[in-house]
């Protein structure tokens, strides 16, 4: 204990000590923004091909005698279980669909996931515990306190993906607001130097990403879907109902009335950004 005090205390081992740790720190300075911006690039990257696949779906749907889909189908086991047992139509709700888009799962890839796990999960469980309750024995309990702890697990399974989807809307959805008022003055400075709004959503998506990328998409898929949707009311609803948020909802409720009654869009703006961040001041002093 002795020869190791004396050693730490050295100066030459604090001087390395030292010097390590600030190599370290150095390192990880510049690593951390790298590894920030590879993963917006990636988001970013994702956002434009879905971009690009919206605008050929719509264009497909728009020539007569032609069907275009904006995704195939996902192939695989968990795409033929569910098709074989017809799960989608007692597990894919729209409340399923819903949710799924406002944790940030878009086409039908998520979809027979979503099934597939709520169906199997249950099952692996109860299997599971009966195997561990049955044949391991560590439990000295009646065979009907084991049975039922078994089908209580696999009752718990049957809860597991949706919580795993609540937990994700909830990550995804604190992100967005934090970062939407901030995005909202900057929409607000755009629309006022001469921006159109779709301009203006654009823009605001690409500075809002290093804030939030979780923001930053939706903004790019309402920037698509104002690019081609006939009705702009449905690309300002979509954006309230991908997130989930009251103050978007509030802001995309805002921007339609502006538009139907010719009022100018940068006053629903500043009024909505004062208002959405008065709300997460609020939210910030509960906590």
């Amino acid at each position: 204990m002795t020869e190791l005090v004396d050693l730490v205390m050295k100066p030459q081992f604090l001087v390395m000590l030292l010097t390590s740790i600030a190599t370290f720190i150095t390192v990880l300075t510049i690593a951390l923004p790298v590894l920030a911006r590879d993963r917006m690039g990636r988001r970013m990257k994702v956002m434009a091909t879905e971009r690009d696949k919206m605008r050929a779906n719509r264009i497909g749907e728009l020539n007569k005698g032609k069907q275009a889909t904006l995704r195939t189908a996902p192939k695989g086991f968990m795409q033929q279980l569910v098709d074989q047992l017809n799960l989608r139509k007692a597990f894919d709700t729209d409340e399923v669909r819903d949710k799924l888009r406002m944790a940030g799962f878009r086409g039908e890839s998520p979809r027979y996931a979503f099934v597939f796990f709520r169906f199997l999960l249950p099952i692996l469980l109860f299997l599971g515990a009966l195997v561990y309750f049955f044949v391991m024995r560590t439990h000295q309990l009646p065979p009907i306190a084991r049975l039922g702890a078994s089908m209580g697990i696999g009752y718990i399974g049957f809860y597991l993906p949706t919580m795993f989807l609540t937990n994700l809307i909830q990550r995804r959805q604190e992100s967005i607001k934090n970062a939407f008022p901030d995005a909202l003055d900057l929409l607000l400075i755009c629309v006022q130097s001469g921006m159109s709004v779709e301009a203006g959503f654009a823009k605001v998506g690409k500075e809002a990403a290093s804030q939030s990328i979780e923001l930053a998409e939706e903004f790019s898929l309402t920037t698509a879907e104002l690019s081609y949707l006939q009705d702009r009311r449905m690309a300002f609803e979509n954006l309230g109902k991908r997130t989930g948020i009251p103050g978007v909802k509030a802001v995309a409720t805002a921007l339609i009335q502006a538009e139907r009654y010719g009022t100018p869009v940068s006053q629903a703006l500043r009024v909505m950004a004062k208002e959405n961040r008065d709300m997460r001041m609020s939210e910030a002093e509960k906590k």
